[in-house]
C-alpha cells in the first residue's frame, strides 16, 4: 500500500482532490482565516535540480509580497546563494516581485479558490542552472531580471 501512497503524492494537487472537495476546503479556510490566501506550490513535474518542498499547501497573509513569499519558499528548499528558481503562477505567468498575495489572488485564483504556483530551475526553460545576470539582461532586457529569479544577494 505504501507505493500507492507515494504515487498519490507525486500526482498534482488538482488530480488528488475533486473540484468540489477543493472548493469546500477553500471555503472553510477563507471562513476561518479571511485575511489569508490559500496557495498550492508544486514542483514542475520534469524538474531535476530543485528539491521537493516538504508541503504543498500554504496559507499566507494577503499583505505578503511575492518577494517575501519567494523568500519563504527558498528557505524551505534550502538553496545555496547561487541557486535560482522560477515561480510561475498558473504554470505560465511570472508575477512581479512587488505585488501582494492579495493582488495575485485577485488576478490568478483558480475556480476552486486556490492560487496555483509551480517552481522550476532554469533548466525548465532550456538554460543552464547557473545563468549570470548579464545573460539574463540580454535575454529579458535591462531591469527585468529582478522580476524573474530569486537568488540570494
Amino acid at each position: 500500500m505504501q507505493p500507492q501512497q507515494k504515487s498519490q503524492s507525486l500526482r498534482p494537487f488538482k488530480q488528488r482532490k475533486s473540484l468540489a472537495t477543493r472548493k469546500e476546503e477553500v471555503a472553510g479556510i477563507r471562513a476561518k482565516f479571511p485575511s489569508k490566501i490559500p496557495v498550492i506550490v508544486e514542483r514542475y513535474q520534469k524538474e531535476k535540480y530543485l528539491p521537493p518542498l516538504d508541503k504543498t499547501k500554504f496559507l499566507v497573509p494577503q499583505e505578503l509580497t511575492m518577494t517575501q513569499f519567494l523568500t519563504i519558499i527558498r528557505s524551505r528548499m534550502v538553496l545555496t546563494a547561487t541557486e535560482a528558481f522560477y515561480l510561475l503562477v498558473n504554470n505560465k505567468s511570472l508575477a512581479s516581485m512587488s505585488v501582494t498575495m492579495a493582488e495575485i489572488y485577485r488576478d490568478y485564483k483558480d475556480e476552486d479558490g486556490f492560487v496555483y504556483m509551480t517552481y522550476a530551475s532554469q533548466e525548465m526553460f532550456g538554460g543552464s542552472l547557473l545563468m549570470d545576470s548579464s545573460k539574463l539582461q540580454q535575454s529579458f532586457g535591462q531591469g527585468s531580471c529582478k522580476h524573474l529569479l530569486l537568488t540570494s544577494s
